[in-house]
């Protein structure tokens, strides 16, 4: 799998910008505030419909403009794909597929595989419980496409639960529509719960290896599932939270406050561990992230290091560096040295500035 091309107009700082991608090693290198994670952040919205930083559309608009294109040409089992994505500030965004328009943003996904690491994703251990559940629901969306449908289904009825638990207040009549909402609400929240529960066991199995590696043999990682609510009893604890549900005007049980812990060595890395044994636990997370997609979809996804290897020491940039070969990468750093230093392959270097991009090899 692999990203030949990407033609960007108006999005953030490029005007026009037209980019071919080696299909190895691609270093984008640049100064801070040229725009070198706009160009990955395109590439991930081609393949997801999302930024990987959680901008809204409008945002990804350059200044004065009102909307924006994202054309991408992208590679899977030896097929070629055209993707279009037209941005706009005031409307939903269209997406075409090969020159077809397509009705749901879904059926997007699965085409490309993308894995993404940023400096962001080295705090997901002592971060909040959501940034843990959207890795899981990106990484789940982008490789089973019926984890998608519920998702989808699941966080629209708990939308509507919610709305109505708030207009009860004002007509308590609608009461009698709740038991319907909440027969949705267990039916999606089961699957995604169980759907959660397979992710992480099979994370599992690739995790303890790769930490082990990382940390010279000395650790062993696990990855714990905490669901709000398993599987079977979900139903019974939503029963059990109406009233409270009733009084607070919100769901209070379910999926959407699911979370997930690290433990080394049987210590919570999150309460217990030291800075360095989070960052390794998060690159060890993210290497076993792109080994779980080459199984499932018996392909390479498409890799994008956003300006990661600066925050990592020599040990582990070297160790992350290894681990990608015969993976086509994409990487922004602010300089050349830390490669040089590792001698690293590198197939194709840009150069960014201000919004120009320059071919340097």
């Amino acid at each position: 799998m692999k990203i030949n091309s990407i033609n960007l107009q108006n999005f953030r700082n490029y005007n026009i910008l037209n980019i071919n991608f080696d299909n190895e090693t691609n270093i984008i290198y640049g100064d801070n505030a040229q725009g070198k994670t706009n160009i990955l952040e395109a590439i991930y919205v081609s393949a997801t419909t999302k930024s990987h930083r959680g901008n809204k559309d409008r945002e990804m608009i350059s200044f004065n403009k009102d909307e924006s294109h994202i054309k991408s040409f992208v590679e899977k089992n030896g097929v070629t794909y055209r993707i279009d994505m037209h941005l706009k500030k005031n409307k939903s965004k269209g997406i075409a597929i090969n020159g077809i328009p397509i009705k749901k943003a879904s059926e997007l996904f699965g085409i490309v595989n993308i894995v993404v690491f940023s400096p962001e994703d080295l705090t997901i251990i002592k971060d909040g419980p959501a940034a843990r559940r959207h890795f899981i629901d990106m990484e789940l969306s982008q490789i089973d496409k019926i984890y998608l449908n519920d998702l989808s289904n699941y966080n629209r009825i708990l939308a509507q639960r919610n709305k109505l638990l708030k207009d009860l207040y004002f007509n308590q009549d609608a009461i009698d529509t709740l038991d319907v909402w909440d027969m949705q609400l267990v039916q999606y929240g089961r699957k995604l719960i169980a759907g959660r529960d397979n992710f992480i066991k099979n994370l599992n199995k690739i995790i303890g290896e790769i930490h082990s590696k990382l940390s010279g043999n000395k650790e062993h990682l696990i990855i714990r599932y905490e669901p709000d609510a398993d599987e079977n009893s979900f139903a019974r604890e939503v029963a059990r939270n109406r009233e409270r549900d009733l009084k607070t005007k919100m769901t209070n049980i379910g999926p959407h406050k699911d979370d997930i812990s690290f433990f080394i060595n049987e210590k919570d890395v999150r309460k217990f561990g030291s800075q360095g044994q989070q960052r390794t636990a998060a690159l060890s997370l993210k290497l076993s992230e792109i080994e779980l997609v080459k199984s499932v979809i018996n392909d390479s996804p498409i890799l994008l290091l956003d300006d990661v290897l600066s925050e990592l020491d020599n040990n582990r940039q070297n160790f992350l560096l290894n681990s990608i070969k015969d993976i086509q990468t994409i990487i922004t750093c602010t300089g050349l040295d830390e490669f040089v230093n590792n001698r690293f392959t590198i197939n194709k270097i840009y150069k960014v500035t201000e919004g120009h991009v320059s071919i340097e090899n």
